[in-house]
């Protein structure tokens, strides 16, 4: 067992324990002995199970070794049952001298909370529950990992971490999959989604109305900014040219004399400026929206709750679009579910490795 360099984070929790001390040590090989001993007596009751069952016997008479067998089961079997029984009586003496120790040095807040802290260990005493003990043991390891003990090699640990994620993967990918069919099938076959989305709408008008409005104020706003004296110059243009295609303002000011025409270049110069300073004044508003002043209301906010308030309930194209977007949704996801991440992992590994 060597000594881990984890990260200090993995220690602050057991910094207070002075590893030079009598105490420390002596916790630490009964923490060892203990993981030996959980392990060493699963080990000899899976190897009884083996032994004593029908499988066992066809496994040795196969290899022609019935004798050993047989010898097992006279001498060695009642030996490993007597030892079975001492080991749970030293389970429970155990546990109710640690019960003791915690409770004269109160490390829990009340005396009995020890029985519900250690459910697992009072489970493992019964013998159909033995298992559990093995989960006791795999305590006292992470917790000598955690000091800074290394007594699993790294190499054994990636690789039960990968199978773990191997696992895991593949229940959360088939849990997720199902769940997906199940959506698609209730958008597919029922019409309860249209009042499900008709509910999330009405739920987040407002925050619609804010977020559409940010988009226009932030875009809109910005194009007329920079268009704003081309679409000024082009509706005093679109002005000037309507006064001049007015064939009574023309005639009317032909009538006059000598100054008829100098008038009628003066109208259209002036009606081409109100176009131009109507058009500045029209656009101002939009190109640069006020959210400070109170008095000067915002255009983009009224136009989005305008457009918020809108009825959408019996809607087919709504009710479609939103329908083909969750149905598109759904399977981007499910392929992306599919993908198999420890498939690429080993891919990686393999290409590392050539």
């Amino acid at each position: 067992m060597t000594q881990n360099s984890e990260p200090q984070n993995k220690k602050s929790k057991y910094q207070h324990l002075n590893p030079n001390s009598w105490s420390f040590k002596l916790f630490l090989v009964y923490d060892i002995f203990m993981v030996f001993i959980i392990v060493f007596n699963l080990f000899c009751l899976c190897m009884n199970f083996f032994l004593m069952s029908n499988l066992g016997s066809w496994f040795f008479n196969s290899i022609h070794l019935s004798d050993v067998l047989s010898f097992y089961r006279e001498q060695l079997h009642p030996w490993v049952i007597t030892t079975e029984a001492w080991f749970i009586i030293f389970l429970i003496v155990e546990l109710l001298v640690r019960w003791a120790i915690a409770i004269i040095n109160k490390h829990h807040q009340r005396w009995f909370f020890f029985p519900f802290i250690h459910w697992y260990e009072i489970l493992a005493i019964i013998p159909i529950l033995r298992f559990l003990r093995l989960f006791r043991a795999g305590i006292i390891a992470y917790r000598l990992y955690e000091m800074g003990y290394q007594i699993v090699p790294s190499a054994w640990q990636k690789k039960a971490l990968f199978y773990y994620r191997v696992v895991m993967e593949e229940l959360s990918d088939r849990v997720v999959l199902t769940v997906l069919d199940g959506v698609k099938h209730e958008l597919n076959t029922s019409t309860t989604h249209k009042d499900l989305i008709s509910n999330l709408v009405q739920h987040h008008r407002e925050m619609f109305t804010q977020v559409l409005a940010e988009i226009l104020q932030e875009n809109l706003s910005k194009e007329l900014r920079a268009d704003r004296e081309m679409i000024a110059k082009n509706v005093g243009k679109i002005v000037s040219q309507a006064v001049e295609d007015t064939p009574e303002l023309t005639q009317l000011l032909r009538l006059v004399p000598i100054v008829g025409s100098r008038i009628e270049q003066q109208i259209q110069s002036i009606g081409q400026r109100l176009g131009e300073n109507i058009t500045q004044g029209l656009i101002s508003p939009l190109a640069y929206p006020s959210t400070s002043e109170p008095n000067k209301p915002n255009l983009y906010l009224d136009i989005s709750s305008r457009i918020s308030r809108i009825e959408i309930e019996n809607n087919a194209h709504l009710d479609a679009l939103v329908s083909s977007a969750v149905s598109e949704s759904l399977e981007a996801i499910r392929k992306q579910v599919k993908v198999k991440q420890w498939q690429q992992i080993l891919q990686e590994r393999d290409q590392a490795t050539e």
